[in-house]
């Protein structure tokens, strides 16, 4: 293979998908929705993911609930986790048929179980005299999430979220492609089947 073939067609093939020979910016716009949608997708979905994963993040948190709630917790999220999320968005394509609804229920899916587990660890790295104060003082359970494990494990929140949102928009772009969930993924791939 010639290298300066290659950087040639590489550079012929960004021109073709940038830039309509006339001129027109349309495939550069429609390129750049494609990705907004994608990013929306990959939102959406760490959105309700970690909605959902704070209230079972903290039924699964050791230091804030009962053993027995915080076993059953872990191991279904541990369950959940096992099995890579493309496989999710693929069984509920099956359910709820081809198209964005499967990748976002199935992404907010394994979203729950990875924010869960990693939500439940930060709930329990908080330091415990501050719960038992909090307690001795006639503290109510939610009184205790409210004034001393949010205020304690937010930046631990953020930075597990962002992260978790970096991996929706990668799985985002997959999806497009696997499950016809449109955005840049699913444009990428038929473009490539025509090329």
């Amino acid at each position: 293979i010639d290298p300066a073939r290659a950087v040639s067609d590489t550079l012929a093939n960004l021109k073709i998908i940038f830039l309509h020979p006339g001129g027109s910016r349309l495939p550069f716009l429609k390129a750049l929705y494609e990705v907004i949608i994608t990013l929306g997708l990959a939102f959406l979905s760490t959105l309700l993911g970690a909605i959902f994963a704070f209230f079972l993040g903290l039924l699964g948190a050791q230091n804030l609930a009962p053993k027995s709630v915080t076993d059953a917790i872990k191991a279904f999220v541990a369950i959940i986790r096992a099995v890579p999320t493309i496989l999710w968005v693929l069984i509920f394509a099956v359910t709820a048929g081809l198209g964005s609804a499967a990748a976002v229920i199935g992404m907010t899916f394994h979203s729950i179980s990875y924010l869960t587990k990693a939500y439940a660890e930060s709930f329990e790295d908080l330091d415990r005299s501050v719960i038992e104060a909090l307690k001795a003082s006639g503290a109510s359970w939610w009184q205790i999430v409210f004034q001393a494990v949010i205020p304690s494990s937010f930046t631990y929140l953020l930075s597990w979220t962002f992260l978790r949102f970096e991996m929706n928009f990668a799985t985002a772009v997959v999806m497009g492609a696997a499950a016809g969930a449109s955005g840049i993924g699913f444009d990428l791939y038929m473009a490539s089947g025509y090329y």
